[in-house]
């Protein structure tokens, strides 16, 4: 059983999900957390990754290290997504079982469904079509380590859950040029708004939806996930439970920017999947909930970028 006083190893603890999972840990009391820079230990190096688990011998390992991206990187550098993931799970879930962790939480990500996916998408629509080829790179990845929990559950006996969250946004993001879509669209209108222009650029025809996931949300609920003796699952989906088209998405972060301006429609630029909502049934069997509505969240999120990225 873990507890507060378990050893908990977050590998990508300064990246988007991992620094407010960290955050959420030690705001919840938990006094032994394990954490590595990629200057301190090199995920990719097999020798490294198994020598650091033999010496800390962790209870627990939420996997948060990962690449990720935009649309544009995704689809103009797949093998990078695709090697660089597979290196970093492989090494961490094999290490994990050799030495003995009680649970590992491994994030996947919606885009491992299909792109013509049934919605919302169910656990087991997993490998019932092609992959969004805009991002078959990473969802190839995240597939494969999903399975990789599930066979070491089967075979060795492990306790090793793969989550599968919906699209995240929230405090901590990147809001670079290869940004993921909301944070990419709060850059884009608060420029807007400083320069006093009246359009602000989207990509895609403004149909495709998405559903976003509160990352704060997604951080308690994967606490409550590693404390929970009950989750039977391999792989389990984590959202909000509703989605937008981004057209709708983009009125909705200038509203809350404070900013009037016309949108401008690329419909050369990819849309990705047409709609990806995930089914949140055994998620909330299990009474895990995402609580914080999307304009609030967006609120929060552009206070962030106010204060630390504009």
């Amino acid at each position: 059983m873990l507890d507060k006083n378990s050893k908990i190893y977050i590998p990508g603890h300064k990246g988007f999900v991992g620094s407010r999972l960290l955050l959420n840990l030690q705001g919840n009391s938990f006094t032994k957390l394990i954490t590595r820079s990629r200057k301190e230990l090199d995920l990719f190096n097999q020798k490294a990754v198994t020598d650091f688990f033999e010496a800390e011998k962790p209870d627990c390992v939420i996997l948060c290290a990962a690449k990720v991206g935009g649309i544009l990187p995704n689809s103009t550098k797949p093998a990078e997504f695709l090697y660089e993931n597979l290196q970093i799970q492989n090494n961490i879930i094999h290490q994990a079982y050799r030495t003995g962790v009680k649970k590992l939480i491994f994030l996947a990500s919606s885009c491992v469904y299909p792109r013509n996916c049934p919605q919302p998408m169910k656990e087991e629509y997993l490998f019932q079509g092609d992959f969004e080829p805009t991002n078959y790179g990473y969802a190839v990845a995240k597939a494969a380590g999903i399975k990789m929990c599930q066979a070491y559950n089967e075979q060795y006996g492990t306790n090793f859950v793969a989550i599968n969250p919906s699209n995240l946004y929230g405090p901590g993001d990147h809001f670079g040029e290869d940004a993921h879509a909301l944070a990419s669209i709060i850059r884009k209108a608060h420029i807007a708004k400083t320069n006093n222009d009246n359009t602000i650029p989207l990509w895609g025809t403004g149909i495709a939806c998405r559903e976003w996931l509160f990352v704060d949300d997604l951080a308690d609920i994967i606490r409550q996930i590693m404390l929970s003796e009950n989750i039977s699952e391999n792989f389990l989906n984590v959202g909000y439970g509703q989605d937008l088209n981004m057209l709708e998405l983009t009125k909705t972060i200038l509203k809350v920017v404070g900013h009037e301006a016309r949108i401008e429609l690329d419909s050369s630029k990819p849309d990705g999947m047409p709609r990806k909502l995930v089914d949140t049934s055994k998620m909330s069997k299990y009474n895990l909930k995402a609580s914080t509505d999307l304009e609030e969240g967006i609120a929060k999120t552009y206070k962030w970028f106010l204060e630390n990225a504009a």
